[in-house]
Order: structure tokens, then sequence, then C-alpha cells
């Protein structure tokens, strides 16, 4: 055979393979009528393979057909679903089942029917949306089908009060609450580091109204901010966030990036409640958008509707309302206020029925100053009446309370990690599972040996085995930490700078950086390996690396594979919700009564744990990087009863000498 004319071939060849290349659609595929002929099998693997032979297709040729250009799917999608070995499970799969089956002419649904047969079970599981389905499902035993109505009623009831979404009083508060929605974005507004917006993430939701914002807001939809109030808002932040005061100005305190997006969602919330309708569900008071502006802010008598408004939604005032009255008594200090600084905004004031008259604007432009004094005042009057009838919106501990009773609770919640274990999928039959379920317990593993916040466990970058470490100033500038190899303990250590944590300034640190070797433990040393060296990649499929330890199941471009706050709080949630909690009715689960919770209930274990142990909030301090005052406050369960025990211990040892 001539050379060129191989060359060719292998050319043509090459190009076949190519899945950049056009795709051509086979016209023998297209239009074909539904295959009657074809048996009718009751598996999903069984009924694509036999509608493939039936049209003379093989996985390359269907794949070729129905996947268009630009799109991130492989050919071993179809080849794993008709031989078993995967089920679809995301939405993207099953629009691609979607084309495959207006590709053969058959029923709409026709194979998520077989992957989902008609059933009690199929219609529990589709009661609930969509980001609670696979957790509901999970928790449903597999003779769901065969048994009694009534036992049916029972299982759901249990579910839906100890696994989904407001197990808690305050989680059944916050679901009725997030209902009616409302709040304003500033999306000019940016993290210098990431680059993003920083946004109040909660929709503002209006009844029809001329007062406020027109028509029924509802579903994603967001207000955005005027412009005027936009730009006074990042005025602030960037005054707040400057390495020094600008020049012209004075400050008492900055703001970190996450204290900054903190405030700005407050802001969010604040203005939400003015712009809100009055006749809405929300019962907001009804101003226009066109004359918010934080001058507004100085005038006593909108935050008299402001704390009676959040009482009546609430119940009660909670510490957030003394936080908001301390913010702006910050906001209107003598010398340092950024509002006191700047009396141009009484410019944009405009009269208010009920609340501000023409002559209280005269007032306040003719001596700001004075206006600036009597306001804080009234924040700090406010701020004392507040702490003393505030109540705890929530307790941190219900979720958890079953492993704080416990005399072991590091030993109570390490049962978690063994539940996942337990059913840890086969990495050749199912990488992808395989991945995801080690990357949920390595979530907990890190957690439980390092006692760190969310944001510090999320944003740890990885340094594989081999690589150049980044330098403690390449740390600090990103302010995260980062795992890697430590070639003179030779094992896996976590180095965090001090200026990482929330409290760097706390006495825990004294300006020294955070170092844990990582015990070699069950097996630790090889779980981290495997998942740095192959599921990672798995999870990323191809995507952008962003570097951290910890990367989402990247499904599209759309978002990026590294964890937020709320998407590493759901995934964590998620991990407890399928094996946490002791389900009776399976025999899965670890614990019996835990509910689910986010990363952060990990520090109250390891420091009541230690607490309980050795009678040290010093040594519980330890455990969580911070001083025994603060964990007095927050982190630990240590009732009256445990103290009289631990002591006991101690003076019983006298009579036990005899």
């Amino acid at each position: 055979m001539p050379a060129n004319k191989k060359a060719r071939r292998t050319k043509s060849s090459k190009q076949r393979l190519d899945k950049k290349s056009p795709r051509k659609v086979r016209p023998s595929s297209l239009g074909k009528p539904y295959h009657k002929a074809v048996k009718d099998t009751e598996t999903f693997a069984a009924a694509l393979s036999s509608q493939m032979r039936a049209h003379g297709d093989c996985e390359y040729s269907l794949f070729q057909v129905v996947v268009r250009p630009g799109e991130k799917y492989t050919d071993d999608s179809i080849r794993n679903w008709a031989t078993g070995k995967t089920t679809p499970r995301w939405v993207t799969s099953f629009e691609l089942l979607h084309r495959i089956e207006r590709l053969y002419g058959l029923p709409q649904n026709y194979f998520r029917n077989k992957i989902f047969p008609e059933s009690a079970l199929r219609r529990a599981v589709e009661s609930v949306n969509a980001s609670q389905q696979h957790v509901l499902r999970w928790h449903l035993p597999d003779d769901f089908d065969t048994r009694r109505t009534d036992e049916q009623q029972e299982i759901l009831s249990w579910a839906h009060s100890n696994v989904l979404a407001g197990s808690t009083e305050y989680g059944k508060y916050l679901g009725a609450a997030t209902q009616k929605r409302y709040s304003i974005r500033f999306p000019a507004i940016c993290d210098p580091r990431a680059r993003k917006p920083l946004i109040a993430r909660y929709q503002f939701n209006a009844g029809g109204d001329d007062e406020g914002i027109k028509g029924d807001i509802g579903g994603s939809s967001l207000v955005e901010a005027p412009p005027k109030l936009a730009a006074e808002i990042m005025e602030l932040v960037k005054f707040k966030t400057a390495t020094i005061a600008l020049p012209g100005f004075r400050r008492y305190y900055a703001w970190s990036d996450y204290s900054a997006a903190l405030r700005v969602r407050h802001f969010g919330l604040i203005f939400g409640a003015f712009i809100a309708s009055p006749r809405s569900s929300v019962g907001g008071l009804g101003l226009p958008l066109s004359g918010l502006t934080l001058a507004l802010l100085i005038f006593p008598t909108f935050w008299d509707w402001y704390l009676s408004w959040r009482e009546r939604r609430r119940g009660f005032l909670t510490i957030f309302e003394r936080h908001i009255m301390q913010e702006m008594m910050s906001l209107t200090r003598r010398e340092t206020g950024w509002i006191r600084q700047h009396p141009e905004l009484v410019e944009k004031l405009r009269p208010v029925t009920g609340f501000i008259t023409q002559q209280d604007i005269l007032r306040s432009r003719s001596n700001w100053p004075n206006a600036c004094d009597v306001a804080y005042n009234y924040f700090k009057e406010r701020s004392r009446e507040i702490r003393q009838v505030m109540r705890h919106h929530r307790d941190t501990f219900e979720p958890i309370m079953a492993v704080l009773k416990s005399d072991s609770p590091v030993a109570e919640y390490r049962k978690i990690t063994d539940e996942i274990v337990r059913y840890m999928p086969n990495e050749a039959l199912d990488p992808l599972g395989a991945a995801e379920v080690t990357r949920s317990y390595l979530m907990l593993r890190l957690a439980m040996h390092l006692g760190l916040r969310q944001r510090n466990l999320r944003e740890l970058l990885l340094c594989v085995r081999g690589g150049q470490p980044r330098s403690t100033f390449e740390l600090e500038t990103k302010e995260c930490g980062e795992i890697r190899w430590s070639k003179r303990d030779n094992g896996w250590e976590v180095y965090i700078p001090a200026l990482a944590f929330k409290n760097s300034r706390s006495s825990f640190f004294q300006k020294g950086p955070f170092r844990v070797l990582l015990p070699d433990l069950e097996d630790l040393y090889a779980i981290i390996n495997g998942y740095v060296q192959r599921q990672r990649a798995v999870l990323l499929q191809g995507h952008s690396d962003p570097g951290t330890f910890f990367v989402r199941t990247v499904k599209s471009d759309k978002k990026s594979p590294a964890y937020d706050m709320a998407s590493f709080y759901a995934a964590w949630r998620l991990t407890i919700q399928r094996y946490g909690i002791y389900n009776p009715y399976t025999g899965r689960g670890a614990i019996e009564g835990l509910l689910p919770h986010g990363p952060h209930n990990v520090r109250d274990v390891l420091a009541t744990h230690v607490l309980k142990h050795t009678g040290s909030y010093e040594l519980a301090g330890f455990a969580v990087h911070d001083t025994p005052e603060v964990v007095r406050r927050h982190y630990c369960r240590f009732l009256p009863e445990e103290k009289t025990a631990l002591a006991a211990k101690v003076l019983n040892k006298v009579w036990q000498t005899r």
C-alpha cells in the first residue's frame, strides 16, 4: 500500500475518533418508530442495550449523534449505563436520555421510568424537592412498596422529622421564614481576592403595591440596589477594608473581607425590610427604591419600626439586633464614624410620612454632628436594652445532643466515619461514587483531627507529595492554609498561618502558625494518597483545578470546582443525613437521635470531649484553637452533674486506696 494512502487512511481514522470533529447524524436513526417488537425489559441497562441493538447502534455511534459540540460528555457514560456499571444520577444525564428517547421515537421518560418504576416509593420521593430526593430515597427501606399504608406514612413522618430540613425548632422557624424572603443585593461590591460579588443571598418577596416594589417577586428573583445606595455601600466597604485609613478620614477598626461580606448582607436585609410592601407577606415599610440612603439610618424612628418588625417576625429579639446596634454605633461614633464623616449624605434625604419631616432634614443639615450624636446615644441605649431581653433563637447543641451526652463524644462521633467506610463503593465499578464518599470521609476525619472552622477547612490548599510547599508569605496573602507532605516527619501535615484564622489575634496563637502532623491511623495516609492521586481528578472531570484539597463534583463550567460556604455546608449536611443519622427502619446510620448539622458542630464535640475527660477549659481551648473564656461561652456543654462526677473520680480514689 502506498505510504501517502496509508497516511491519509490513518488521518481519517483519527478524525473519526476526535471528539471535537463535527458530528454527523445517521439518517437511519432519525424518525424510527418505537420498536414495540423489542422486549420491554425490566432493568434500565437491559432496556438501553436492547434499544441500541435494535437500531444498530454501539456506544460510540450513539454518542456521536446525541452529544452536541462543546459538551463535556464522554462515551464512557453510555457504555457504563448499557453495561449496568453506573446509573444516571444528574440532571445533565437525564437530558442525554431524553435525546436518546427522541432519537429512537420512545415515549417520554421511558428510560427514567425504568430507573424509577411507578410505585409508592417513587411517589414519596417525588413529593419532596430535588435537593432532598436523594436523601429520602436513601432512608426508605427496600421493601417500602410492600408495607402497609400506615407503615409507609410512619416511615415518611420519621424521615421528615429527623432527616430532612427543619428537624430542630430553629430549623422549622427558618423553613417558614425563608418562604417570605426579602433583601436587596449589591453586585458592584467584590471580594478583592475572589473577585466575586458580595451579595445578600436572600430574595426579596413583596406584594403588589404602589408604596413599595410593584409586583409579587418570587422564585430566584433579586432586587438590585439603586445606584446611589450601591455607591454608598461601596465607599463604606472601601473605607473599612483599606489597609490603613484613607486620606482625610479616621478609622477606629477595619473589616476583613469576610466581615465586609457579612455587613453587606446585613444592610441588604435592613433595606429589604424597608422596601417590602406593607401588604405583602413580609409586611415591610414600603419605601421606594429611589429613597434609600445610609443617611436614613441616623433617624431613631426607622429603627423603632425595624426592631418592632423583627420582634413580630421572630417572636423576640436576639443577639443579631444587638450586633446591628453596635455596628451603627461605630458608624456614628465621634471622629471615626463613617456616616459622621460624610455630612453630604443629608442632601439625599427626602421626607417620609410618619418617620422624617422636612424640618428634620433641615435640622440635620444645619448640624450634622449633633444628629449623629443623637443617633449614637440612641444605638447605645437600645443595645443595652436588647442585651437585657434578648433570647437565643437556637440551641447550637441540639442537633448533636446525642453525641455530647456520651461519656466519650469523639468516640461516638467517630462512628459516622466507620459507617462511611461500611458503604464505600467499589472504586473499580463506580469511580465517581467512590471519590465522593472518600471526600466525605476525609472531611470528617480532618475536621476531627484539626478542629478547624469551616472556612479554614474548605479553603485548605493542596501541595502534592514531591511538590514545592507554598511559603508562609504566600499563604498569609491568600489567608488560607495548606496540606502537604512533610519530608522531615515523613507524614502529611497541615500548616496554616495565624493570619488565616478568624481569631488570629487570640492569645492562643501568639502570632505563631498552626501546624499539625496528621496521625496515620486507620489507613488515613493511604486514603489521602488515593484521593490526591486519583479521585480528585475524577471529581474535577477535566475541569480547571482550583488548588484546594476539597473539590466539588464538577458537572458543568457554570460553577467553580472550589467549595463556597453554602456548598460546603450542604456537602457536610448530606454526609450526616446519609451516614450519621440512625434509621430504625433500615438499620443504616451511626448515631440514634442525631440530627442534620454543619461542620462547625465538630468543634463542640472536640471541646466537650476534652472537658469531660480533663475538666480543663484551657485544654478544651487547645482543641479548638481558642481561649478558655470563648470555650466556656460557646463550645462546651458541661452540666453541673458532669462537673460533680468528674470531681468525684478524684475524690473517690481516696476510698479505693485502702
